[in-house]
Order: structure tokens, then sequence, then C-alpha cells
């Protein structure tokens, strides 16, 4: 960062230097969640953040709601503390990674082509590393932010945050006493669309989860013998249905905004019923897009039988389900009648759908913050096909926005990025995150 910059921002070199090895500290970590309490838990994780805060004067507190399952929160006093709190928020688990698939070894956080590359790069280490980076400099400076901040590092989000979020929010609410808005991941970062725009992608809505064990009974015997009554073939036929089953397209209010904006950035119509036409103008960002104009139902997982001359009496499946805001009932109504009787369904986890306004004086905070570090950028809103913990936050009454900021190479593939073999983020988009997240904080 130039002198001029460094000091029109008021944040000093150090920062944009630390969020590097902050993020290679954190992936070097690791916090692999299996779901089921057999990987290494997100302690280390916990401690490392708390004693990097507790470096520049915080006094962080980590809750264990597991062994090994441990998130650290802490409050940094703001100017007025009288105003509402804000809430920043990030995940420190990680899904799994095989490290023969990987180009360089997910847990070396090492640097090469430009990046810093492991698991938990985009999802999301990046995030964490660069509030870590803003608040020490700014502690160190002793530059206080407008408003009081909560800063919580969370684990389990990667399962549905029961043992992280969903925690803290039933059994320590009064953490978040006086937050009334936050910031998360999955959001704030860039899409090239010309020369003349980039846009900044800040999520306003998500879609809701039904994770589901699909159970079906037949009648057992053996594997020899005529069996109309299989349960194999009768979950299998199930399976098939909902896989293959195109789900109508629903736009919400979010995705409507999203294509508006779009729309005019490309100087061209973009209809959601034509989902070919529309997806193909969007390129790195048409998966991400894609999933947030239907309902979907993935099946993941399959389950049957213990020997090759034995029919089993039960087979099971696993569905990724995921429900626009407002149609969960026709999701589950749809369900059912692809399905068929024979199947009974049961919730794995569950959460809700989320959807705010893209307004307010935090959204007007992001557009100042992108627009000074690039002249070029607008942001706009647009809705996540997944889910995070401000399901959990959203309880306590929290209005929650997904913004991570990262300025990205338009050939980088980010969507693919998350849960993805060879994840890696920019050095330069780090850098940039740090910037815009310290400026956030001054006008937020």
């Amino acid at each position: 960062m130039s002198e001029t910059r460094a000091a029109r921002t008021g944040l000093g070199e150090s920062a944009e230097n630390e969020v590097v090895d902050l993020c290679r500290d954190l992936i070097r970590i690791d916090t692999s969640n299996y779901g089921d309490h057999s990987g290494p838990g997100e302690r280390a994780a916990a401690e490392y953040v708390a004693e990097k805060l507790a470096e520049v004067g915080l006094e962080p507190q980590i809750f264990e709601s597991h062994k090994g399952r441990a998130s650290t929160v802490a409050r940094i006093a703001g100017e007025d503390s009288s105003k509402p709190a804000l809430l920043i928020h990030g995940h420190t688990d990680v899904v799994p990674a095989n490290a023969h698939d990987w180009t360089h070894h997910p847990f070396s956080g090492e640097i090469a082509d430009g990046c810093v590359w492991g698991r938990g790069a985009v999802d999301m280490k990046d995030m964490d590393a660069m509030t870590l980076a803003v608040v020490r400099e700014r502690m160190r400076s002793g530059r206080k932010p407008p408003r009081d901040i909560v800063l919580a590092f969370l684990a389990d989000e990667e399962a549905g945050g029961t043992y992280g979020a969903r925690y803290l929010v039933d059994k320590h609410p009064g953490l978040f006493e006086g937050v009334t808005e936050a910031i998360g991941e999955v959001g704030g970062f860039s899409f090239t669309v010309n020369e003349n725009l980039r846009l900044y992608l800040v999520e306003t809505a998500q879609k809701g989860m039904h994770w589901m064990r699909l159970t079906v009974d037949g009648t057992a015997g053996h594997g020899s013998m005529t069996n109309d009554d299989n349960a194999i073939t009768e979950l299998c036929e199930a399976v098939g249905r909902l896989g293959r089953h195109t789900w109508p397209v629903r736009v919400t209010k979010t995705v409507r905004s999203f294509l508006d904006e779009l729309s005019d950035a490309l100087g061209t119509p973009l209809d959601p019923e034509d989902m070919d036409a529309t997806l193909a103008k969007l390129g790195g960002i048409a998966k991400m897009v894609g999933a947030t104009l239907r309902n979907s139902a993935a099946p993941t997982m399959l389950g049957a039988g213990y020997k090759v001359n034995v029919i089993p009496g039960q087979a099971t499946a696993h569905v990724d389900g995921r429900f626009l805001p407002g149609y969960e009932q026709e999701f589950l109504a749809d369900l059912d009648r692809i399905l068929g009787p024979r199947v009974r369904r049961e919730d794995v986890h569950g959460d809700k759908a989320l959807e705010t306004d893209f307004d307010g004086s935090l959204v007007d905070a992001m557009q100042i913050a992108l627009k000074a570090e690039d002249p070029i950028a607008r942001a706009v809103p647009y809705m996540l096909s997944g889910g995070t913990d401000a399901k959990s936050f959203d309880d306590l009454g929290i209005r929650c926005f997904g913004f991570a900021p990262l300025k990205l190479p338009p050939e980088l593939d980010f969507a693919g990025m998350f849960h993805g073999v060879d994840e890696r983020v920019p050095v330069e988009g780090l850098k940039f995150g740090v910037r815009v997240l310290d400026r956030f904080i001054d006008h937020s």
C-alpha cells in the first residue's frame, strides 16, 4: 500500500502483510468436520484466534460445546456503545480434503501462482484472517470502531452449526446483546462484467435446507428368489425420479433484483424462464446463480444390504434438499409426490430460508468501501444457494448479510473453489479485502 493510501484509510501496511500469514496459519490447522465428531475439531483454531486477539488487548472467550468443538468470541468497544452493535462472524471448520487429489497439500497453506492454497482458503479462513488482520491493526493503533463490534469465530458451520452458532445462540445469547446487524461469508466477491464495471455480489438471501434420510422397507429373502418387494429396487426408482426431476423456476425478490442489476450491467435482457440463455451470460458464477432459481434435492448417499446373496429388508438414502424463501411447503409437497407412498422421509437437519432487503446504512457502507478501493465497483444483492450461520443469528433478530470482500481475477472459478479440489485465494484479493473491511467498519 502506498503512503498516501495508508494515510487515507488509516490502515497501516502491517495488516496487509499480516493477513497472508494469518490465512496460511489457519489453513495449516486441520479443522476438518466430518459431521460426527470424528475429526480433529476446532479447538486449536479457537485457541490460535484467541491468542491473536489477546495479544492486542482484547479479552476473547472460548466456548466448547463438545470435546474439541470450540468457538471464540470477543467484543470490541466502539466510540459510542449506545449504538446498536455489529457482528462479524466466520467459521473455522472446513470440509474434509483428500491430499492425493490436490496440486498442493490442502493443509500446507502454500503460496503458488499468486494464491494461498489450501482447504478453507475461501470457505472461510480467508475472511477469518482478514477480520483478525484488521482488528489487530486497529487495536494496535487505537482506532475504535463507530459502534461496538462482536467477533465470533465459530465451530461446526459445515455440519449445520449445531455445535457452533446454534449452541451460542441457544446457550449464550447475552454475547450478542445489542447486535442488530451482521456480516459473514459468501458475499462481497467480484464478478467482472467489462473493463468499466465490476459487480460485487452481496448475499441478502439464502435457501433453506432439509437434509433428509429416505427409507424403504421391503421383504428380506434369498438373492436367488423372485422378490417383487425388494427395498433396494423401490428406493432406487424413487431416488432416480428425484434426481432427474426438473423443479419449476421460482423468481424471488432477491433473484429478480440481481437479474435486473445484471441485465442493466450487461445491456441485455435476462430471462429466468430461459435458463440456458441466461446462465450462458453469467460465466463463472452461473452455477451459483442457477441454483437460486429453483428448489433442489440432490441424492448424496445410498445404503443397503450386507451380503451379495441376501435381499435386505431395508434400504436408505440421504438427500440434500434446498428450498427458496417462501417455497418450503411447495417443496415438501413436491417431494412426497415424487418419492411416492412407499418412501419414508425424515429430516437429519433442517433450517429456514432467509431474505432481507438490499438497503440501509450497512449496505451504504459496503458500497462506499468497495468503491473507494475499486472505482468500477457496484454492489448488487444475490441469493446464496447454500446456508450459513446467519440462520442461527437471525433467531436473535439480527439482520444478516454475506460480505467477505474479495476482488478476483475474471478467470478464477470462484464457485468451484467451495468444497472443491485446489481451493485457493489470491494474495492480492486478501489484501484488497483487508482494505475494504477496514473502510467498511469506519462507515458502518
